[in-house]
């Protein structure tokens, strides 16, 4: 075990001492490159940051305005009987949109509800199983851009409906 430690503190320092001695093999200009990368992140940093915000304060605007409170309490009342916990809903619909929100509603159910409880169980299961949908489309689709998404959200959508189902039926488990 000891091994691990000692190799995990190493990869990182290696892998940048490795690139800088291929640059300098190479005889490129390893600042210069550098420089270049940051300036081209910067810019999809900017043409991606409206987005980024929009996303934030719509999801902050749903979650204070009590919507996914009341969301989860109508979509539980049919979810209960599936054996559904009503608790898990408003986690499983803030997830497809912002996943720092999702952490929020995940140490809500922890305070609530505890770590080893089935509902914690199942969220802990859930935020890992599932994806911001909405966000990864709009953000990295923004970024590179696509306009013609085709089967993405039906494919992506399908895929975090059965990461919930999975999740859940795992807890019960």
């Amino acid at each position: 075990m000891q091994i691990l430690y000692v190799v995990s503190d190493l990869v990182i320092p290696l892998l940048i001492f490795s690139i800088v001695g291929m640059g300098l093999l190479m005889k490129r200009d390893i600042y210069g490159d550098f420089i270049k990368g940051a300036k081209d992140g910067m810019r999809s940093i900017v043409s991606i940051l409206p987005t980024l915000v929009g996303l934030m304060v719509g999801v902050g605007v749903l979650r204070s305005s009590g919507f996914l409170d009341k969301l989860g309490e109508i979509l539980g009342t049919w979810m209960q009987p599936l054996g559904f916990p009503p608790e898990l809903v408003p986690l499983g619909v803030v997830r497809l949109f912002s996943n720092s929100a999702a952490t929020g509603l995940l140490l809500d159910l922890y305070k609530e509800y505890g770590t080893d409880s089935a509902i914690g169980f199942a969220a802990s299961l859930m935020a890992s199983s599932t994806e911001t949908v909405f966000y990864t489309m709009s953000v990295y689709f923004l970024a590179v851009k696509v306009t013609k998404t085709r089967y993405t959200l039906a494919g992506a959508l399908t895929a975090t409906i059965a990461g919930i189902i999975a999740s859940v039926l795992l807890a019960h488990i």
